[in-house]
């Protein structure tokens, strides 16, 4: 049988807690969106559109053949569906030509798809119509006028929006923007995140940790995230514990950021030296908010320009619950996102489960889909302790129990955050 999952195993008073709505709130009110930039259109795929792209140009720009066959002047063939029509061919029109051409009454063009309809023309017979001759064609089947055809501004005409501000442009939208003569688009660019690890204990992966310390993990797991959310990111790596040498640090990074993360800066008395180190550069409210894992931590509004910043725990585990819940809603906000939030949808438990007191649980889940009924279904990962970072490495997606359970049987319902980007 499966143990349940105990994430900590103290229980406190709710009232001295922040709520997980309030600080998420608190956090998403300080969101920024960076100037908009005008870029090349291969340079935009992902951004958000700052603009509404009128169309100058009509899509198609003329009429032009859809298949391959021959351009006519549907009255010319009406009575094909009875009794087989010929007609003479008079020429050909390849794809790309710009010589103009003019159809005279009970006449035939040949033309490639993509082909400009000489004058005159409304539909195309498609050579599966016809016995294929070049000079003379029989048609056996008729076709409506602007049967085949390509109209001009079928698609989009001179005035559309082609792609409205607050798209996300996809590679449909570059598409578009090429084919409406867009070279250029401006965008909202990603927001500038900084990722900072405190701590004399850490060492770079390309080190070997001495005895007390271990590898810095957080300052490649927390960039990963912020890279995922959609963020311009810049890993800065391991600073050591020294307040004037992290206050240099935190303060240039405010310089060439919308979002400084600095992960080790929240609990114990480490976190306090960080808070003291910083704390001249703006106000940072350090609090505790109520969930877990990861309760303690410090958010506020620093330098010049206040640019949100947050203060993370160490441990790598409650450092990725932490961004996930806060720091992620933060960046989609700050790209312009509608919606920043995961989707979250319900889910049968498939093994128990306890959580804390008073703190909203986040715990680690593998979501699954039964082939039957189409159910969502999640079961819990990992044992007891915040500290296990490989659960949430074959996790899919995060459990969210509510403050007021300690304990959820298995064959309940949950809500469950989505953690990759499709299910």
């Amino acid at each position: 049988m499966t143990e349940p999952i105990a994430e900590a195993a103290e229980t406190e008073d709710a009232g001295q807690f922040r709520s997980v709505e309030d600080q998420i709130a608190l956090t998403l009110d300080a969101a920024v969106r960076p100037r908009p930039v005008r870029v090349a259109i291969s340079e935009a795929q992902g951004l958000l559109c700052a603009e509404e792209v009128v169309a100058e140009h009509a899509l198609p720009g003329f009429d032009q053949a859809a298949v391959d066959g021959y351009a006519v002047r549907s009255v010319d063939v009406r009575a094909a569906g009875q009794e087989p029509v010929q007609l003479p061919v008079v020429g050909e029109i390849a794809a790309g030509s710009r010589q103009p051409r003019r159809l005279q009454p009970g006449q035939a063009v040949r033309v490639d798809t993509g082909a400009p309809l000489p004058t005159l023309a409304d539909a195309v017979v498609p050579t599966a119509y016809t016995d294929g001759h070049q000079a003379k064609v029989t048609v056996h089947k008729s076709v409506p006028s602007a049967g085949y055809v390509r109209r001009t501004g079928e698609d989009v005409q001179i005035g559309d929006v082609a792609v409205r501000k607050g798209d996300t442009i996809g590679s449909a939208q570059v598409g578009l923007l090429a084919a409406v003569g867009r070279a250029k688009v401006l965008v909202y660019p990603r927001p500038r995140v900084s990722i900072v690890s405190v701590g004399d204990e850490l060492v770079d992966i390309d080190r070997t940790p001495s005895v007390g310390q271990v590898y810095d993990v957080n300052s490649y797991a927390l960039s990963a995230a912020a890279r995922d959310a959609g963020a311009e990111v810049s890993r800065v790596g391991i600073v050591p514990g020294d307040p004037k040498r992290l206050r240099e640090v935190v303060e240039g990074r405010l310089l060439m950021s919308e979002i400084v993360v600095v992960a080790g800066g929240a609990g114990g008395s480490a976190g306090d030296e960080v808070h003291a180190a910083l704390s001249d550069l703006g106000h940072i409210d350090m609090t505790r908010v109520a969930m877990h894992p990861g309760s303690v931590q410090g958010f506020g509004r620093l330098g010049p320009d206040s640019v949100p910043t947050f203060l993370i725990p160490g441990n790598p585990m409650s450092a990725l619950v932490v961004f996930e819940v806060l720091v992620r809603p933060l960046i989609r906000a700050a790209r312009g996102t509608r919606n920043p939030h995961r989707r979250i949808v319900g889910a049968r438990l498939l093994s128990p489960i306890t959580s804390t007191k008073g703190r909203k649980g986040f715990l680690r889940g593998q979501l699954l889909r039964d082939e039957g009924n189409g159910e969502y279904l999640v079961q819990p990962l990992g044992t007891s302790g915040a500290h296990l970072l490989a659960s949430l490495a074959e996790a899919n997606c995060l459990i969210n129990i509510d403050e007021d359970l300690t304990e959820v049987a298995a064959g309940e319902q949950v809500k469950v955050t989505f953690l990759a980007q499709r299910a």
